[in-house]
């Protein structure tokens, strides 16, 4: 049996869905009673119940450490520091809510907001000049809050900006960022699985090398943790069995099933591309990053873990050599060849290094980032 524990992925509109039927209330103004609500919102705080895990009613099974194989690279720390800078967010617990209010930022066309990777709702930007906001009906104690600007209504990652620093709900019933329970430093023991779907995740940016699965209540999104023997995680998706202290790292294809199930102490470091640092600032890379073309969201949710995709793992042994003289090209890349790690082809004038096993691949594209490596430009 593979070691992969395949995980479920939260749609965007299925779990629009389930917001609308939790009673989200997406534009609605805030009222009088929030001028006051500071005075009586510590008791309400305080009387809030435990944030639940975002999928009720789901128990993974018991798992238990497998023989592990090493991965052929190290994550880097995913750099979405390139992309439109997030929005800011204020609020305050009013009679059991909380009104979130979103400060607009230039040529936005919406924005999402979700409460512990819970997704609250849309909000969408017409020109209107009244706040924007969107009320989260079900507060939990100490739950943080994360949002995104969306440029365009594609639903796809390069649609997105940053997605925020968390902004935790304090004792005093209003929303502020900070780190919340795990500031920079903090190391937690965890069990570490491994998926290698491709697509878009429950954040909406793609899968790729970096990013990785966390139940939000324990590592929130937006946060940057180290991964003994993977390298450096962005937390930024869910899985139905990624819960309390279980981490889900991606990657390619074999090397998934790989690294089968390990326990790991994982720790929560700055984020390295924000200036001076800090726990899950603004985090967002170019699209250019991404390892699989964005995926619309799908208004379907798939209620048990899907099967691990595999890649053709056979290498062609009239595939391309692994050396090549400096400059000049080697054997032209080809769609229905097989090429194994360390093998070399020519694409559009550049020689290109196989980092995995691939079958059709494109050297070059943002979608074969995780595959292919550039290695120099070429003639002849």
């Amino acid at each position: 049996m593979p070691a992969l524990l395949s995980r479920v992925r939260l749609w965007a509109a299925a779990v629009a869905t389930a917001a609308l039927a939790a009673g989200v209330v997406l534009l609605t103004p805030p009222t009088s009673a929030q001028a006051t609500a500071p005075s009586l919102a510590s008791d309400a705080a305080a009387a809030l119940p435990a944030c639940p895990f975002w999928a009720a009613g789901i128990t993974p099974p018991a798992r238990s450490t497998t023989p592990w194989v090493a991965p052929l690279q190290t994550a880097p720390a995913v750099n979405f520091s390139t992309r439109q800078a997030s929005p800011t967010l204020s609020g305050t617990l009013v009679n059991g809510q909380v009104t979130i209010t979103v400060s607009p930022v230039p040529n936005a066309v919406a924005y999402r907001v979700w409460r512990d990777g819970v997704n609250l709702g849309y909000i969408s930007y017409w020109g209107q000049t009244g706040p924007l906001t969107v009320t989260d009906t079900a507060p939990c104690q100490g739950a943080y809050y994360d949002v995104v600007a969306m440029y365009d209504t594609s639903n796809s990652d390069a649609s997105l900006g940053q997605i925020s620093q968390p902004y935790w709900l304090g004792s005093n019933g209003t929303i502020a960022p900070g780190a919340g329970d795990v500031p920079v430093g903090t190391q937690i023991s965890m069990m570490v699985t491994s998926y290698d779907n491709t697509g878009s995740t429950a954040s909406g940016y793609n899968a790729q090398l970096g990013v990785c699965a966390t139940d939000p209540r324990v590592i929130p999104w937006g946060t940057y943790f180290s991964v003994p023997g993977y390298g450096t995680c962005y937390a930024a998706d869910l899985g139905t069995w990624i819960q309390n202290d279980t981490v889900d790292v991606w990657l390619p294809n074999d090397q998934a099933n790989n690294w089968g199930v390990q326990d790991r102490t994982v720790t929560v470091i700055a984020n390295p591309y924000a200036s001076g640092g800090g726990n899950g600032s603004s985090p967002s890379p170019s699209a250019s990053a991404s390892a699989s073309a964005s995926a619309s969201a799908s208004a379907s949710a798939s209620a048990s873990p899907s099967a691990s995709a595999t890649a053709s793992s056979s290498p062609s042994a009239s595939a391309s050599s692994t050396s090549t003289a400096s400059g000049t090209c080697a054997a032209a890349w080809s769609s229905t060849t097989s090429y194994s790690p360390g093998q070399i082809v020519s694409y559009q004038g550049t020689n290109y290094k196989a980092t995995y096993y691939s079958t059709g691949a494109v050297p070059g594209a943002a979608t074969s980032w995780a595959v292919w490596s550039s290695d120099g430009p070429c003639s002849g």
